[in-house]
Order: C-alpha cells, then sequence, then structure tokens
C-alpha cells in the first residue's frame, strides 16, 4: 500500500512553535499567580495603572482589602463585610448598591436604613 507524503512549508512550523511558546508562557505565568495567590483587574491593567495599580489585595481571610487603588470586587452572597473592613465610607457605599442597597443589605452596612453606607467611616477617596 502507497501512502502519500504530505508536505507542509516549513514556515507553519515556525508559526506552530511561536503559538505553543505563547501558550507555555501564559500557563506558566497563570500557575504563577495561582501558586502565590495573586490576582490583578485585567481592565485596570489595561488601562494603564500597572501591576502595581490594578492588583487585587486581599487579607487572610480572602477578603479584598480596600486601599483606594485596588478594584472593588463585592461578594455579595454571604455576610462577609463590616465597617471595618473599610477605610472610606464611599468604599462601603459602593459594596452596599453593588450588593442590593437598602432591603437587600445583607452585610449590615447600613444599620439605620437611610441608604447610607458606614456612615461613621471618613470621606477619604471617593
Amino acid at each position: 500500500m502507497n501512502i502519500p507524503k504530505i508536505t507542509v512549508d516549513k514556515r507553519i512550523y515556525k508559526w506552530i512553535k511561536g503559538g505553543l511558546g505563547v501558550i507555555i508562557a501564559l500557563l506558566v505565568a497563570a500557575l504563577g499567580l495561582e501558586a502565590t495567590n495573586n490576582d490583578f483587574d485585567l481592565g485596570a491593567l489595561l488601562s494603564g495603572k500597572g501591576l502595581q495599580g490594578s492588583k487585587v489585595l486581599r487579607d487572610a481571610d480572602g477578603n479584598i482589602n480596600f486601599d483606594g487603588v485596588s478594584p472593588l470586587i463585592a461578594n455579595c452572597e454571604a455576610d462577609t463585610y463590616n465597617c471595618d473592613d473599610f477605610l472610606y465610607q464611599a468604599q462601603a457605599q459602593d459594596v452596599f448598591e453593588r450588593c442590593g442597597g437598602v432591603g437587600k443589605d445583607i452585610n449590615g452596612l447600613d444599620r439605620d436604613g437611610d441608604g447610607v453606607a458606614c456612615e461613621s467611616l471618613p470621606q477619604g477617596a471617593q
């Protein structure tokens, strides 16, 4: 039985090797991020804030440390946050609104029900 020989242009092999190299590099980077427990906000990174400006900071329990620079990601499934978790009222207000606001205050950030979360915190960065 005579099997026909298939020939492929050698330039295609270069593209395949390059593509595999990029895929391997991305996988190694993802493994490094996972191993070091780092998260980055891709939107902030692409908008030019750099690695430091786009890093999501977390405390020992995995909650986000709000420093006025980190992107805001709110966990609205459980009572996760209290006013002590925020540096500024605006940060608490953002979480309060993202989690449903008045009537759905799962975190208890608006104790008096007036729609303003953690009124005792300083205004700070908005």
